[in-house]
């Protein structure tokens, strides 16, 4: 009897899943013309492979276009796939024409894929074309999260007439410098590599080998064969914590069989390299003239660099009505996880409550605002910067980010020279250190790096879980300096960037310098809220290298962090101090090489100095009611 109704669950699951596919298909023919496989053409003779919705009808439509690397064809293993066509349903019913292309080199897209190297003619050209189709009514939105949004910053700063607005996601590796932040596309943080792309790289490149379409594919072939071939690689799993430990760290696709193309010449690339500043990454000379509304989150792998742009476009846009016209939205998720948010939102292991969000309500008015000129109440009931305090697990809102309430707070490094792991004396003061410096001094050895824990990433496979993790049981190593407020007397909201100084000594050439900042419950448990890193021999700045003299003592400014956080009376504030957070990012082998080049380390022995000389702190952004 259970037996027959296990097997009854399952086949009115897959009943109601084959329904749900088939109301989603039937409802699109019925309502939209369905135009896929159209070969768009570039400048340069390459044509880009498109998939077009619209609505059925006469009329001229605006468009919400969606250019991406990732795999949108509509057939897979011989099932149709849903996931494109809900959403073109949902734009469609809107009354937009959806629109979504891969990249060129992507699937069935002609041309050599380069990440974060594709052509800014090919957005330009795109805009072009779908403006000037009899069913367009001129007006270009676009829409994505993660490698789908990363390229829409580049494409609007060059202006073209049809594009009204966009709706980035998640957007951190369409970033190559703006502000403190010389991130390259997130391939470095504070001159250290960020092992994402690593992972992300197997998973995704294409071999200059792959299988192609043979020329003079006709368009009905195209659709044809697409029931047949996705033309996705198949890539054997691999053990990415295990793998990502290989040495030297250019041969990391090599010791996995990876796919050779794009890893191999970025991995050399130092972060001004001129190679990072051609093609598709956005750099904060760059004029961006259009409306946008913003979309970021606390444990993605770019939170700080996302709201630098916003408020660099805000703050430096020439047009007063561009500047008025950008919105952010800052969520309580992992990478691109908005709509995942539930009653119960939990990140790594920490419940944040009901961190549910309007998303598609406040997105598409976004859009009919901007696209079909119609005058709605956005502007009227959404503020300028919503964002999710974590701790009170309540949305707030604000016309600035920071909000206007924020204050830097200065705390303090102290300790009596004994600061390693939870047991030691590391204590945050706001009191200003004497004369006297107590230095606390750790042993970094590259063959055994801090692990990651939980943290603010993406795309690492099985080597990090992003979220919140209790750090307690990491910080019993030595390696790491703990330093803790005293127990609050009242909560205090942290919300903005986060900033801090270390002054530093070593007996190496160069090493790297990490911070977490850290909520410490009453009964022990310490949630980790942002990270950072910072390579030495970058302190001077990313266009030169200064390396070290033993035993000198050197000023370090980290790349700031950035949170919303509660800390409720009686817990505390904690930050570790560390040189490595391994494999998020990756470890400095402290030789003063090239790092990507080498298979052995040096062992370091650094010392974090603080006293009236050497005021080792972190600044926080308190909010005062």
């Amino acid at each position: 009897m259970k037996r027959m109704r296990f097997m009854l669950f399952f086949l009115m699951l897959s009943l109601s899943v084959t329904y749900a596919q088939e109301s989603v298909f039937e409802r699109l023919e019925e309502i939209a013309v369905v135009d896929q496989k159209v070969m768009m053409p570039m400048r340069d003779g390459i044509r880009l492979a498109t998939d077009i919705y619209r609505p059925k009808g006469d009329g001229k439509f605006p468009i919400i276009f969606s250019r991406t690397p990732y795999n949108f064809n509509s057939w897979g293993d011989g099932e149709q796939r849903t996931r494109t066509a809900q959403r073109a349903l949902e734009a469609v019913e809107r009354g937009y024409a959806y629109v979504v292309q891969n990249e060129r080199g992507r699937y069935y897209s002609e041309g050599e894929w380069d990440i974060l190297g594709v052509p800014l003619t090919d957005g330009y050209d795109a805009f072009s074309w779908m403006s000037q189709q009899p069913w367009s009514n001129g007006k270009i939105g676009l829409l994505g999260c993660s490698s789908t949004a990363e390229w829409q910053m580049a494409v609007a700063a060059l202006d073209h007439p049809s594009l009204g607005t966009m709706v980035p996601q998640g957007f951190g590796a369409g970033v190559g410098r703006v502000g403190d932040f010389m991130e390259q596309g997130n391939w470095y943080r504070g001159g250290a590599e960020q092992m994402l792309f690593f992972a992300w790289l197997y998973g995704v490149e294409h071999d200059v080998f792959k299988p192609r379409i043979p020329e003079g594919a006709t368009q009905e072939d195209l659709i044809r064969i697409s029931r047949f071939y996705d033309l996705a690689p198949e890539n054997p799993p691999v053990d990415m914590a295990e793998a990502l430990k290989h040495l030297p760290i250019q041969d990391f696709i090599k010791s996995i069989s990876g796919k050779k193309e794009i890893f191999e010449k970025m991995v050399r690339r130092k972060p001004n390299d001129p190679a990072w500043f051609e093609g598709g990454l956005y750099h904060d000379d760059m004029e961006i003239g259009i409306p946008a509304f913003w979309f970021a989150s606390w444990y993605d792998v770019s939170i700080s660099p996302n709201l630098a742009l916003f408020n660099h476009v805000r703050n430096n846009a020439k047009d007063a009505q561009v500047r008025d016209n950008q919105y952010l939205v800052i969520a309580p998720t992992l990478h691109c996880a908005y709509t995942r948010a539930s009653e119960n939102t939990v990140v790594g292991e920490r419940s944040v409550g009901d961190a549910r969000l309007n998303y598609d309500e406040q997105i598409y008015a976004w859009f009919d605002l901007w696209l079909k000129g119609e005058t709605n109440k956005f502007k009227e009931e959404t503020p300028r910067v919503q964002y999710y305090t974590m701790g009170i697990n309540k949305w707030n809102s604000s016309d600035s980010w920071p909000p206007a309430g924020a204050r830097m707070q200065t705390f303090y490094l102290r300790s009596g020279g004994k600061a390693n792991s939870l047991y030691g004396d590391g204590s945050l003061s706001e009191k200003k250190p004497g004369k006297n410096d107590t230095p606390d001094t750790f042993v970094y050895d590259p063959m055994n790096p801090v692990p990651s824990y939980g943290g603010n990433v993406c795309c690492t496979g099985n080597a990090v879980r992003g979220g919140a993790f209790d750090q307690q049981v990491m910080e019993t190593r030595n390696d790491i300096l703990v330093y803790t407020s005293d127990v609050l007397e009242e909560g205090v909201e942290v919300s903005g960037f986060i900033e801090s100084t270390l002054y530093l000594s070593s007996d190496v050439k160069d090493t790297d310098l990490t911070v977490k900042l850290i909520d410490v419950y009453p009964d022990g448990r310490a949630y980790n809220l942002d990270e950072t890193i910072q390579r030495v021999r970058y302190r001077e700045g990313y266009e030169k290298e200064v390396f070290m003299e033993k035993g000198k003592v050197y000023k370090v400014e980290l790349t700031p962090m950035a949170t919303s956080n509660y800390f409720k009376k009686g817990h505390r504030i904690r930050i570790e101090v560390s040189s490595s957070n391994f494999p998020r990012f990756a470890r400095n082998l402290n030789t003063g090489g090239n790092n990507y080049d080498e298979k052995e380390g040096v062992v370091a022995t650094n010392t974090i100095h603080h006293s009236e000389q050497y005021p080792s702190q972190i600044r926080l952004p308190m909010v005062k009611e």
